[in-house]
Protein backbone atom coordinates (compact mmCIF):
# COMPACT_ATOMS: atom_id res chain seq x y z
CA UNK A 1 0.00 0.00 0.00
CA UNK A 2 1.38 3.43 -0.83
CA UNK A 3 0.82 6.78 1.57
CA UNK A 4 0.84 9.57 -0.33
CA UNK A 5 1.29 12.74 2.11
CA UNK A 6 -0.70 16.15 1.22
CA UNK A 7 1.25 19.49 0.81
CA UNK A 8 -1.31 22.57 2.67
CA UNK A 9 -3.97 23.38 0.05
CA UNK A 10 -3.92 19.59 -1.47
CA UNK A 11 -5.52 18.49 1.99
CA UNK A 12 -7.88 21.18 1.59
CA UNK A 13 -8.65 20.66 -1.87
CA UNK A 14 -9.51 16.89 -1.15
CA UNK A 15 -12.35 18.04 0.60
CA UNK A 16 -13.69 19.53 -3.00
CA UNK A 17 -14.20 22.72 -4.61
CA UNK A 18 -12.77 25.91 -2.54
CA UNK A 19 -14.57 28.72 -1.99
CA UNK A 20 -11.72 30.80 -3.04
CA UNK A 21 -13.55 34.36 -2.16
CA UNK A 22 -16.22 35.58 0.53
CA UNK A 23 -17.87 38.74 0.08
CA UNK A 24 -19.19 40.58 2.77
CA UNK A 25 -22.11 39.75 4.46
CA UNK A 26 -25.58 42.34 4.16
CA UNK A 27 -25.75 43.07 8.24
CA UNK A 28 -21.88 42.79 8.80
CA UNK A 29 -21.73 45.58 11.09
CA UNK A 30 -24.43 44.46 13.08
CA UNK A 31 -22.54 41.38 13.68
CA UNK A 32 -19.44 42.72 14.78
CA UNK A 33 -21.19 44.99 16.91
CA UNK A 34 -22.56 42.02 19.01
CA UNK A 35 -19.41 40.35 19.03
CA UNK A 36 -18.10 43.65 20.58
CA UNK A 37 -20.19 44.35 23.19
CA UNK A 38 -20.58 40.33 24.19
CA UNK A 39 -16.74 40.68 24.53
CA UNK A 40 -16.63 44.00 26.38
CA UNK A 41 -18.15 42.37 29.54
CA UNK A 42 -15.64 42.04 32.41
CA UNK A 43 -12.69 42.93 29.84
CA UNK A 44 -9.99 45.65 30.87
CA UNK A 45 -10.96 47.76 27.34
CA UNK A 46 -14.67 47.46 28.24
CA UNK A 47 -15.66 51.62 27.38
CA UNK A 48 -13.44 51.52 24.05
CA UNK A 49 -14.52 48.02 22.96
CA UNK A 50 -18.04 49.77 23.62
CA UNK A 51 -17.65 52.71 22.08
CA UNK A 52 -16.71 50.68 18.83
CA UNK A 53 -19.64 48.56 19.79
CA UNK A 54 -21.69 51.80 18.91
CA UNK A 55 -19.63 52.75 16.19
CA UNK A 56 -20.03 49.65 14.02
CA UNK A 57 -23.89 50.02 14.85
CA UNK A 58 -23.67 53.33 13.28
CA UNK A 59 -21.93 52.01 10.11
CA UNK A 60 -24.79 49.19 9.68
CA UNK A 61 -27.46 52.33 9.95
CA UNK A 62 -25.72 54.15 7.41
CA UNK A 63 -25.25 50.98 5.18
CA UNK A 64 -28.67 49.98 5.14
CA UNK A 65 -29.95 53.78 4.48
CA UNK A 66 -27.72 54.77 1.43
CA UNK A 67 -27.89 53.49 -2.03
CA UNK A 68 -26.04 51.78 -4.28
CA UNK A 69 -22.45 52.58 -5.61
CA UNK A 70 -21.14 52.95 -9.16
CA UNK A 71 -19.08 50.09 -10.16
CA UNK A 72 -16.58 50.36 -12.37
CA UNK A 73 -17.54 49.87 -15.94
CA UNK A 74 -17.85 45.97 -16.90
CA UNK A 75 -14.32 46.86 -19.53
CA UNK A 76 -12.62 47.75 -16.38
CA UNK A 77 -13.80 44.93 -14.04
CA UNK A 78 -13.01 42.75 -16.92
CA UNK A 79 -9.28 44.16 -17.59
CA UNK A 80 -9.02 43.50 -13.79
CA UNK A 81 -9.97 39.99 -13.95
CA UNK A 82 -7.75 39.24 -16.55
CA UNK A 83 -4.64 41.15 -15.64
CA UNK A 84 -5.14 40.39 -11.82
CA UNK A 85 -6.00 43.61 -10.41
CA UNK A 86 -8.11 44.36 -7.59
CA UNK A 87 -11.10 45.86 -9.28
CA UNK A 88 -11.85 48.61 -6.02
CA UNK A 89 -8.53 49.80 -5.23
CA UNK A 90 -9.06 53.38 -4.51
CA UNK A 91 -5.96 54.43 -6.33
CA UNK A 92 -7.81 53.26 -9.66
CA UNK A 93 -11.20 54.18 -8.31
CA UNK A 94 -13.46 57.37 -7.93
CA UNK A 95 -13.87 57.70 -4.11
CA UNK A 96 -18.03 57.69 -4.13
CA UNK A 97 -18.87 61.22 -3.43
CA UNK A 98 -20.79 61.02 -0.48
CA UNK A 99 -18.22 59.17 1.72
CA UNK A 100 -17.18 62.49 3.59
CA UNK A 101 -20.82 62.86 4.54
CA UNK A 102 -20.91 59.49 6.04
CA UNK A 103 -17.73 60.33 7.80
CA UNK A 104 -19.69 63.64 9.65
CA UNK A 105 -22.56 61.42 9.95
CA UNK A 106 -20.92 58.91 11.82
CA UNK A 107 -19.21 61.59 14.25
CA UNK A 108 -22.59 63.29 14.89
CA UNK A 109 -23.97 59.50 15.61
CA UNK A 110 -21.44 59.11 18.19
CA UNK A 111 -21.33 62.53 19.97
CA UNK A 112 -23.91 62.22 22.38
CA UNK A 113 -21.91 59.17 24.01
CA UNK A 114 -18.40 60.91 24.34
CA UNK A 115 -17.25 63.35 27.01
CA UNK A 116 -16.32 66.73 26.38
CA UNK A 117 -12.64 65.86 25.09
CA UNK A 118 -13.94 63.05 23.26
CA UNK A 119 -16.32 65.43 21.62
CA UNK A 120 -13.88 67.98 20.72
CA UNK A 121 -11.61 65.09 19.41
CA UNK A 122 -14.39 65.08 16.52
CA UNK A 123 -14.88 68.64 15.76
CA UNK A 124 -12.34 68.23 12.71
CA UNK A 125 -14.43 65.63 11.31
CA UNK A 126 -17.54 67.73 11.42
CA UNK A 127 -15.44 71.03 10.51
CA UNK A 128 -12.76 70.31 8.47
CA UNK A 129 -12.55 71.00 4.47
CA UNK A 130 -13.22 68.21 2.70
CA UNK A 131 -9.43 68.65 1.25
CA UNK A 132 -8.62 67.32 4.77
CA UNK A 133 -10.72 64.97 4.98
CA UNK A 134 -9.44 63.44 1.86
CA UNK A 135 -5.96 63.74 2.93
CA UNK A 136 -6.48 62.18 6.14
CA UNK A 137 -8.30 59.21 4.29
CA UNK A 138 -5.18 59.02 1.30
CA UNK A 139 -3.14 59.05 4.44
CA UNK A 140 -5.01 55.02 5.62
CA UNK A 141 -5.16 54.16 2.30
CA UNK A 142 -1.53 54.51 1.89
CA UNK A 143 -0.48 53.22 5.26
CA UNK A 144 0.79 56.68 6.03
CA UNK A 145 0.47 57.19 9.77
CA UNK A 146 3.35 60.24 10.07
CA UNK A 147 0.50 62.59 8.76
CA UNK A 148 -2.84 60.86 10.55
CA UNK A 149 -5.13 62.48 12.89
CA UNK A 150 -5.12 59.40 15.64
CA UNK A 151 -8.01 60.88 17.40
CA UNK A 152 -10.77 60.86 13.94
CA UNK A 153 -8.68 57.94 11.99
CA UNK A 154 -11.00 55.50 13.67
CA UNK A 155 -14.11 57.52 12.24
CA UNK A 156 -12.67 58.37 9.01
CA UNK A 157 -11.45 54.46 8.67
CA UNK A 158 -14.96 53.43 9.27
CA UNK A 159 -17.11 55.74 6.87
CA UNK A 160 -15.15 54.26 4.40
CA UNK A 161 -15.42 51.10 4.91
CA UNK A 162 -19.16 51.54 4.94
CA UNK A 163 -18.77 52.39 0.93
CA UNK A 164 -15.96 49.70 0.25
CA UNK A 165 -18.34 47.43 1.82
CA UNK A 166 -21.42 48.48 -0.24
CA UNK A 167 -19.09 48.36 -3.48
CA UNK A 168 -17.95 44.81 -3.06
CA UNK A 169 -21.18 42.94 -1.75
CA UNK A 170 -22.20 44.50 -5.37
CA UNK A 171 -19.68 42.60 -7.29
CA UNK A 172 -19.93 38.75 -8.46
CA UNK A 173 -16.72 36.52 -6.83
CA UNK A 174 -16.31 35.70 -10.63
CA UNK A 175 -15.33 38.93 -11.13
CA UNK A 176 -12.44 38.95 -9.23
CA UNK A 177 -9.36 37.41 -9.85
CA UNK A 178 -6.82 35.27 -7.35
CA UNK A 179 -4.50 37.90 -5.92
CA UNK A 180 -0.82 38.55 -7.80
CA UNK A 181 0.31 39.17 -3.91
CA UNK A 182 -1.50 36.61 -1.60
CA UNK A 183 -1.15 39.52 1.25
CA UNK A 184 -3.52 41.72 0.01
CA UNK A 185 -7.81 41.86 -0.66
CA UNK A 186 -7.94 40.68 -3.96
CA UNK A 187 -11.13 42.92 -4.16
CA UNK A 188 -9.47 46.04 -3.04
CA UNK A 189 -6.02 45.28 -2.69
CA UNK A 190 -6.08 46.21 1.01
CA UNK A 191 -3.61 44.30 3.75
CA UNK A 192 -5.79 41.98 6.24
CA UNK A 193 -7.17 42.57 9.65
CA UNK A 194 -6.60 38.97 10.58
CA UNK A 195 -7.39 35.53 9.12
CA UNK A 196 -10.79 33.50 10.92
CA UNK A 197 -10.69 29.54 10.48
CA UNK A 198 -14.87 29.39 9.36
CA UNK A 199 -17.26 26.50 10.36
CA UNK A 200 -20.05 25.32 8.46
CA UNK A 201 -21.00 24.46 4.61
CA UNK A 202 -18.20 23.99 2.16
CA UNK A 203 -15.90 26.78 3.96
CA UNK A 204 -15.85 24.21 7.09
CA UNK A 205 -11.59 24.46 8.17
CA UNK A 206 -10.58 26.13 5.65
CA UNK A 207 -9.18 29.92 6.54
CA UNK A 208 -9.54 33.59 5.00
CA UNK A 209 -7.91 36.52 5.31
CA UNK A 210 -10.19 39.26 6.51
CA UNK A 211 -9.95 42.46 4.61
CA UNK A 212 -9.28 45.81 6.84
CA UNK A 213 -11.35 47.83 3.83
CA UNK A 214 -13.96 46.28 2.31
CA UNK A 215 -13.97 43.25 4.76
CA UNK A 216 -14.00 40.86 1.74
CA UNK A 217 -12.26 37.09 2.76
CA UNK A 218 -9.97 35.24 0.51
CA UNK A 219 -8.57 31.98 0.99
CA UNK A 220 -4.98 31.30 2.12
CA UNK A 221 -3.91 27.56 3.53
CA UNK A 222 -3.09 26.78 7.08
CA UNK A 223 0.35 26.50 8.34
CA UNK A 224 1.49 29.22 5.77
CA UNK A 225 2.65 32.45 6.19
CA UNK A 226 0.27 34.50 4.96
CA UNK A 227 2.67 37.49 4.33
CA UNK A 228 5.84 35.98 2.44
CA UNK A 229 4.73 32.31 1.79
CA UNK A 230 6.72 30.69 3.86
CA UNK A 231 5.86 27.02 5.18
CA UNK A 232 8.86 26.50 7.32
CA UNK A 233 8.76 27.23 11.12
CA UNK A 234 5.80 28.62 11.75
CA UNK A 235 4.95 29.39 15.16
CA UNK A 236 1.88 30.05 17.48
CA UNK A 237 1.37 32.32 20.60
CA UNK A 238 -1.60 32.43 22.63
CA UNK A 239 -2.02 34.22 26.27
CA UNK A 240 -1.30 32.19 29.08
CA UNK A 241 -4.65 31.07 31.02
CA UNK A 242 -6.71 32.41 27.61
CA UNK A 243 -9.75 30.49 25.59
CA UNK A 244 -7.24 30.43 22.87
CA UNK A 245 -9.50 31.51 20.23
CA UNK A 246 -7.26 33.63 18.48
CA UNK A 247 -3.69 33.24 18.39
CA UNK A 248 -0.59 34.60 16.62
CA UNK A 249 0.81 32.79 14.20
CA UNK A 250 4.27 34.17 13.29
CA UNK A 251 7.04 33.42 10.47
CA UNK A 252 10.72 33.27 11.37
CA UNK A 253 11.19 34.21 7.72
CA UNK A 254 9.96 37.67 7.78
CA UNK A 255 9.49 38.31 11.40
CA UNK A 256 5.52 39.24 10.93
CA UNK A 257 2.64 37.45 13.13
CA UNK A 258 -1.11 37.23 12.05
CA UNK A 259 -3.74 36.15 13.86
CA UNK A 260 -5.85 33.57 13.08
CA UNK A 261 -9.21 33.77 14.98
CA UNK A 262 -10.82 30.07 15.43
CA UNK A 263 -14.67 30.07 14.92
CA UNK A 264 -14.83 26.21 15.99
CA UNK A 265 -13.65 27.35 19.30
CA UNK A 266 -16.31 30.05 19.63
CA UNK A 267 -18.49 30.51 16.58
CA UNK A 268 -19.63 34.00 17.20
CA UNK A 269 -15.76 34.98 17.02
CA UNK A 270 -15.28 37.70 14.47
CA UNK A 271 -12.01 38.55 12.61
CA UNK A 272 -12.14 42.40 14.28
CA UNK A 273 -14.05 42.31 16.77
CA UNK A 274 -11.58 39.38 18.48
CA UNK A 275 -8.78 41.40 16.84
CA UNK A 276 -9.32 43.99 19.25
CA UNK A 277 -10.08 42.39 21.99
CA UNK A 278 -6.75 40.49 22.13
CA UNK A 279 -4.44 43.38 22.04
CA UNK A 280 -2.80 42.04 25.25
CA UNK A 281 -1.65 38.99 22.21
CA UNK A 282 0.11 42.19 20.12
CA UNK A 283 1.86 42.84 23.15
CA UNK A 284 3.42 39.41 23.50
CA UNK A 285 4.29 39.76 19.95
CA UNK A 286 6.01 42.67 20.11
CA UNK A 287 8.25 41.56 23.19
CA UNK A 288 9.00 38.74 21.05
CA UNK A 289 10.06 41.00 18.41
CA UNK A 290 7.52 40.19 15.55
CA UNK A 291 5.83 42.96 13.89
CA UNK A 292 2.20 42.71 13.05
CA UNK A 293 1.43 42.24 9.08
CA UNK A 294 -2.03 42.98 9.45
CA UNK A 295 -3.87 46.57 10.51
CA UNK A 296 -7.76 46.81 12.07
CA UNK A 297 -8.39 50.73 11.20
CA UNK A 298 -10.46 51.06 14.53
CA UNK A 299 -7.32 51.17 16.10
CA UNK A 300 -4.88 53.35 13.57
CA UNK A 301 -1.77 55.19 15.52
CA UNK A 302 -1.36 58.25 14.17
CA UNK A 303 -0.11 61.61 15.33
CA UNK A 304 -2.02 62.96 18.12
Amino acid sequence: MTTTLLQPGQIEAAAGRIPELRLPPADLFLTRARRLEQLSEHHTLDDYLRFIARLARAQQDRLDASPEEELPSPERLAQCREYGMPPLAPAGLTWPPDWRDTARHLARAMLPDLPAAGQAALQPILEGEDAWLDEQATCLFEGDLTRLNAATAPLIGAALQVHWVRLARQLDPAQVARPEHPNLCPVCGSHPVSSVVRIGGAENGLRYLHCALCASEWHVVRAKCSNCDNTRGIGYYHVEGGDNVVRAESCPECKTYLKIVQQDKDPLADPVADDLATLALDWLMDDTGYAKSGINWYLVQGQL
